[in-house]
């Protein structure tokens, strides 16, 4: 059976992951900084691929972040567009779960913390 919730839920579910994917575009900044201190310090040719490989990584998890970014943000316009088109029964209406939305960040956040994990093994032998 199709979950429902109100718009007020689903919307604030929407400014979580919102939120979330901010910090994680902020924390990419951070790893991207990371990278370039080990490739300046070491020009083997073993760690200027890891550092192309997680400078990779990095541009497909940002590339990630803003379509799901998008995605959250086409939502929210639908959301607000119902709530214009009948304002009285927003307040009663309930709306169809936006479970794509949740397990598409699930799984982001799961490739995103393996490949935290995998950079931070790199930085550790490397720095």
């Amino acid at each position: 059976m199709e979950t429902k919730k109100s718009i007020y839920q689903l919307h604030e579910e929407h400014k979580t992951w919102l939120n979330k994917l901010l910090f994680y575009k902020d924390e990419l900044v951070i790893m991207s900084k990371r990278i370039s201190e080990v490739a300046e310090k070491n020009t083997s040719k073993e760690v200027r691929s890891l550092t192309d490989h997680f400078n990779n990584q990095l541009i497909i998890q940002k590339e990630q972040i803003d379509i799901l970014s998008h995605d959250i943000k086409s939502h929210e316009l639908y959301l607000e567009s119902a709530a214009n088109d009948n304002p009285n029964a927003v307040d009663h209406d309930k709306f169809s779960d936006h479970k794509n939305h949740r397990e598409s960040i699930a799984t982001f956040e799961k490739l995103f913390k393996d490949l935290r994990e995998e950079l931070i093994d790199f930085l550790s032998k490397w720095m």
